[in-house]
């Protein structure tokens, strides 16, 4: 995972490592990509359910993993076996948190497209798609959009 705009994939979400001086520099996203306008954070608590369900998640995941590994392999005192769970835990859902949030705005995004304002009935409409379409062959007409009216100005007759 690149930590990029999801939708132009060219802008980071996170400020860079070199750029980063503290914790709320490391877990705050920018404000929005510059490239394409996409808001990363729309609203407060807008990644609680990154940070719960996403990190939280693999990081259970991990600390069960991790405790049925060395409770089935190894014989370590209980003291021990709570530090090498517990220990990677931690790192694991510090580093995890840039991705956790990355992946939840992809899966935001998959789930409710982009969508800027403007329409003709004063709605949404949604955006082009951002993958690149195959090539017309040669000699052909460019696809009509089914929704637009015929441009000779006659009223179109609609059959119910």
């Amino acid at each position: 995972m690149h930590l990029r705009c999801p939708t132009c994939g060219e802008r980071p979400i996170f400020l860079p490592l070199q750029r980063t001086r503290s914790l709320s520099d490391w877990f705050t996203p920018l404000d929005g990509c510059p490239r394409c306008g996409y808001p990363y954070e729309r609203e407060p608590g807008y990644y609680l359910m990154s940070i719960w369900a996403v990190n939280y998640g693999a990081g259970s995941a991990l600390g069960l993993l991790l405790y049925g590994v060395l409770e089935w392999f190894f014989d370590l005192p209980l003291e021990v076996l709570l530090a090498c769970v517990m220990i990677p835990i931690v790192l694991f859902n510090f580093f995890f948190a840039r991705h956790s949030k990355a992946l939840f705005l992809a899966f935001d995004l998959y789930c409710d497209p982009h969508e800027r304002e403007g329409g003709d009935g004063g709605g949404n409409v949604r955006l082009p798609p951002t993958f690149p379409m195959a090539p017309a062959p040669v000699g052909s007409a460019p696809p009509r959009d089914p929704v637009e009216a015929p441009k000779s100005g006659a009223p179109v007759a609609c059959s119910e």
